[in-house]
């Protein structure tokens, strides 16, 4: 067990705290509206492969794994998914044996995209299942015959969400006050599943609103999205649909934002969640969302390994 906590300990450092001078530039304004101090809470930086909220995430779903005496880890996910990239990646790191479900039985018999080329690289096997399969993803009968067919293991849910992952996500908290030297105004996330969001709300003290920004439809209604609004209302602001066509989908509004952002800081973003996030930002800025002083800190939740892949194909 110690081996495990040494290696959890020393695996990601805490994140920076970038201050954005300027984080509008691409939206029309050459300054601030008024002076809320904006800052990005960089966790794309936290490991080069296991980033962002996926390895908040997967951090003590690691350490439960190995105190359950499992050596698989089985989970779930999409072509693209940054949960299955980080998982992989997690589990060569950490001396796992790792099985990826991968949605759309089509994709077996395709060359292998750059994310789940990298998957197999670091020893993920592989498992293409049609959509219609997929959908029962969280059903126990479905996971008992997965468990039949690779052998025991512990199940990951898609995306990494579970109570263990929203106990990895609360360490942010702290890790912006420490860094601030005080409680911030307002934190704000992209909502896709809404683990991370619910998390930040579950540690956010008295004073700090989560903000949550919807990169799907309907993000508000999201069961865990409304279980935390129900524990702790003080404390989860709105959950605002900035979804833009829809789930991993680009404008050409969005596109020309992510070149002007990045040209401005110098900060990576991807389009599925930090850049609608970043945009919505700009936006609710404009429209006098945030009160004057406020201090906002932005979370960056990773996700760069797909941008090569899709972040220009809207052009």
């Amino acid at each position: 067990m110690s081996d495990i906590l040494a290696q959890l300990a020393t695996f990601a450092a805490d994140s920076p705290l970038q201050r954005l001078a300027h984080p509008w530039a691409g939206s029309g304004l050459d300054e601030p509206v008024n002076t809320i101090q904006m800052y990005l809470k960089r966790d794309d930086l936290l490991h080069p492969q296991v980033s962002g909220n996926k390895w908040r995430k997967l951090k003590y779903n690691l350490l439960a794994a190995r105190e359950q005496g499992h050596d698989t880890l089985l989970t779930f996910g999409g072509a693209y998914s940054n949960h299955l990239y980080a998982t992989a990646a997690a589990g060569r790191a950490f001396g796992f044996r790792t099985v990826g479900i991968v949605r759309g039985d089509e994709l077996a018999s395709q060359p292998r995209n750059p994310t789940l080329s990298f998957c197999e690289s670091c020893g993920m096997q592989l498992h293409f299942v049609s959509r219609a399969a997929y959908r029962d993803k969280d059903k126990p009968a479905w996971q008992a015959e997965l468990i039949s067919q690779f052998g025991s293991c512990y199940i990951l849910p898609e995306g990494g969400s579970n109570e263990l992952a929203q106990q990895g996500v609360t360490e942010i908290i702290p890790e912006i006050q420490a860094q601030l030297g005080r409680d911030p105004d307002f934190v704000v996330c992209p909502v896709g599943t809404g683990s991370t969001w619910a998390g930040l709300v579950a540690a956010a003290p008295l004073q700090t609103r989560v903000l949550g920004i919807g990169v799907l439809m309907g993000a508000a209604r999201l069961p865990t999205v409304q279980a935390a609004v129900k524990a702790r209302p003080a404390a989860a602001d709105a959950v605002l649909d900035y979804a833009l066509g829809g789930y991993a989908k680009t404008t050409p509004l969005l596109l020309d934002f992510i070149q002007a952002f990045e040209s401005s800081t110098g900060v990576p973003i991807e389009p599925v969640y930090t850049a609608k996030m970043l945009y919505a930002l700009s936006d609710l800025v404009k429209s006098g969302y945030f009160p004057d002083d406020a201090t906002v800190v932005a979370l960056h939740t990773g996700g760069l390994q797909g941008r090569n892949d899709r972040i220009m194909k809207g052009r």
